[in-house]
């Protein structure tokens, strides 16, 4: 008998009120580090009916205008005037209170503690983990970014949604909105679609309709035409006449973003990755300099996942890393393949110790983790902040490169022929 299941993802849209937070973190960082390359900065926001509050701890040479960012990230995401269902970035208060990096942090930052037993090293050791943790990055040939099936057709929803809304196609619409997909799978493999889950924020009236039954009907009619076919172009499956759609199943959502809502940045971790397919050490992306391993070597495990995948080492892939605060070197690395291996886990795990370097600083340079907001014209990281930071094919990210197939596929030749 083969084995059955239902697994689910869910996916948010910039303009939910996490998003919306994480989104001006992301910006503040980008704006920093195009400025300051060497800036540390831990940015926290929070926001709520006519009010957002940046905090955090940020050291750095860099001049920079909180209030500005704030009110320019909420016009591009699209609450501005009566779109924006009673959340304004024209009129909303902007309070900030920010201090510097801790000193006892900032020393083993600087300076990585630990040294190596003959007493030599490099650049690379020269700069320690920003904190302790474990961090875990997942790639498997579900889809054509590598990605769980769940959380990529959630995310596509997701942006399509926005795009559509942006470009006019669907005027009506408003920024918030998430979404959520089920896929039946058949002995790990997905086979079908079985649910598709979208709640979007509308204005109260679609050309001339106000009664609101008419008004469900045609966003559920246009969602189904203009946002999620489309999303289904390259996948191996497609809903069927036996997918059940609930589109704002509450039955109105016209109120919605920070009026309806408050938001904080760091609260959509399992949005960010992988739509809880894959396990997560706990920590949140954005508003943290790359010197954060939370980020940074989360990134750097999804590229050793990705390349590992796409190199047919495995079909399945999860790789863990843990670092002490101050130390270079990761106190331990795991890999799983869940039985889908071509060679033993432990094998694959040493041909990731010779393959990627894994400290920070080698992170950083290799990923070109400080220099990206600049050379996107000050716009990397706030980009990356909605609709995940793993599997994207609409940005050029670093971790997302397989770069290393070569290598792993010469490797693992040469395991198998000895």
């Amino acid at each position: 008998m083969p084995n059955r299941y239902l697994f689910t993802s869910e996916s948010v849209t910039e303009g939910h009120p996490d998003k919306v937070c994480d989104q001006i973190s992301d910006a503040i960082l980008d704006a920093i580090l195009t400025q300051d390359t060497h800036g540390r900065v831990a940015a926290e926001c929070m926001v709520t009916t006519g009010l957002v509050v940046v905090s955090g701890e940020i050291t750095t040479t860099a001049q920079i205008d909180v209030p500005e960012i704030v009110r320019r990230v909420i016009t591009e995401i699209g609450y501005e005037g009566e779109h924006g269902g009673g959340f304004d970035a024209r009129t909303c208060g902007v309070v900030t209170s920010i201090n510097k990096q801790s000193p006892d942090i900032a020393q083993g930052v600087s300076k990585a503690l630990e040294k190596r037993s003959d007493g030599s090293s490099d650049s690379a050791d020269e700069i320690g983990a920003g904190d302790q943790g474990m961090m875990f990055g997942f790639a498997c040939n579900e889809t054509p970014e590598l990605m769980p099936m769940p959380i990529s057709v959630a995310h596509r929803i997701a942006r399509r949604l926005s795009e559509v809304r942006k470009l006019g196609v669907l005027k009506y619409l408003r920024p918030d909105g998430k979404t959520q997909v089920s896929i039946e799978y058949e002995d790990d493999r997905p086979v079908r679609v079985d649910s598709i889950v979208i709640s979007t924020q509308h204005d109260p009236s679609i050309d001339g309709i106000t009664d609101n039954e008419k008004i469900q009907k045609r966003i559920s009619e246009d969602l189904k035409k203009y946002v999620v076919n489309p999303v289904f172009q390259d996948l191996s499956i497609a809903p069927d006449g036996e997918t059940r759609y609930l589109i704002n199943p509450s039955g109105r959502f016209v109120v919605g973003g920070p009026q309806g809502d408050a938001g904080l940045t760091g609260r959509k971790i399992i949005v960010d990755t992988y739509g809880g397919y894959a396990r997560h050490g706990g920590g949140a992306f954005s508003g943290k300099d790359p010197t954060k391993v939370d980020r940074s070597a989360a990134y750097a495990a999804r590229h050793v996942a990705k390349n590992i995948v796409a190199a047919g080492l495995a079909t399945r892939c999860e790789v863990q890393i843990a670092y002490a605060i101050g130390v270079a070197r990761p106190v331990s690395i795991h890999v799983t393949t869940f039985g889908t291996g071509k060679i033993s886990d432990e094998e694959i795990m040493e041909l990731v110790k010779r393959t990627f370097d894994l400290r920070p600083a080698a992170i950083i340079a290799n990923f070109d983790l400080t220099t990206l907001p600049r050379a996107g014209g000050g716009k990397f990281y706030q980009k990356v902040a909605s609709y995940g930071h793993f599997g994207r094919t609409d940005i050029d990210l670093p971790w997302e490169h397989l770069d290393k197939i070569e290598t792993l596929k010469a490797a693992l030749a040469k395991v198998a022929s000895s």
